[in-house]
């Protein structure tokens, strides 16, 4: 693939994820001034540490995105969309949520399209927008086009790959897990509403697999490796210039949000 773009471009696709438990307040501080530093989109952080993030990242240009029922999405719609109307009343200016798996896998999409709206709606009278996760690891093909469909008729702003967190025990007996494949974001690109975006999470670690995903329709990624995509771009002779760059990707990476 070859392509014109930017360093900002790059940037302004990241979502600087924050979310692993074992993060101390010191932990997402950093990490909320490597996405200042980066100039990321957002910094993906959970609840209770948006008034940290808020502090390290005011004045930057980077959003503060909190998670919602994060990471199995098991909270009721009414303890959901609290959740999501107080994130965004703190400062959340986009709300990343997980959708009831259990009730998408079983078939209970009355359900699940109601819950999309309500947390859509109360997202959006407190001035932010919906990222709405599927972990696509749990689910089939026809699950992915039905949430796209439902996600679409919501006018949400995003949906999204996954959280980095959805484990599949394997043959073996281990678990991992896949996060963001190429044909479920071709599918989920296929069957999405023009105005609804892609965001990929889960093995997007690299420049050349953001550049991939990138030419697959998808506008937002979650990452870790933000520092290093960041680094190889300028490396690549990437700056406020656009330039074409060729992604050698074959594949995502598995594993690791």
């Amino acid at each position: 693939m070859n392509d014109a773009i930017t360093l900002r471009d790059i940037s302004k696709m990241i979502d600087h994820s924050l979310l692993h438990p074992t993060m101390t307040d010191e932990d997402i501080r950093k990490g909320c001034e490597v996405a200042r530093g980066c100039e990321t989109a957002t910094a993906c952080v959970k609840p209770y540490s948006i008034s940290l993030a808020r502090e390290v990242l005011d004045g930057s240009g980077v959003g503060v995105c909190p998670v919602i029922g994060f990471p199995h999405g098991n909270s009721t719609t009414r303890v959901k969309v609290i959740e999501a109307a107080e994130a965004a009343r703190a400062g959340g200016s986009e709300i990343d949520m997980v959708i009831n798996i259990g009730k998408a896998l079983g078939g209970d999409w009355d359900y699940v399209a109601a819950e999309v709206r309500a947390i859509n709606d109360a997202v959006r009278a407190a001035g932010a927008i919906l990222k709405v996760i599927f972990e696509n690891d749990y689910l089939n093909d026809e699950h992915i086009i039905r949430l796209c469909e439902i996600c679409s008729e919501a006018c949400v702003a995003f949906v999204k790959t996954s959280t980095g967190y959805g484990f599949v025990k394997q043959a073996d007996g281990s678990y991992n897990y896949k996060g963001a494949t190429v044909p479920h974001l071709r599918l989920m690109r296929q069957h999405s509403a023009p105005s609804v975006q892609i965001k990929a999470a889960g093995g997007v670690r690299t420049l050349d697999d953001l550049l991939l995903v990138r030419s697959l329709g998808v506008s937002r990624i979650g990452a870790t490796a933000t520092e290093a995509i960041i680094g190889e771009a300028r490396r690549r002779g990437i700056g406020d210039v656009p330039v074409k760059v060729e992604s050698v990707s074959r594949e995502l990476a598995t594993g690791g949000y």
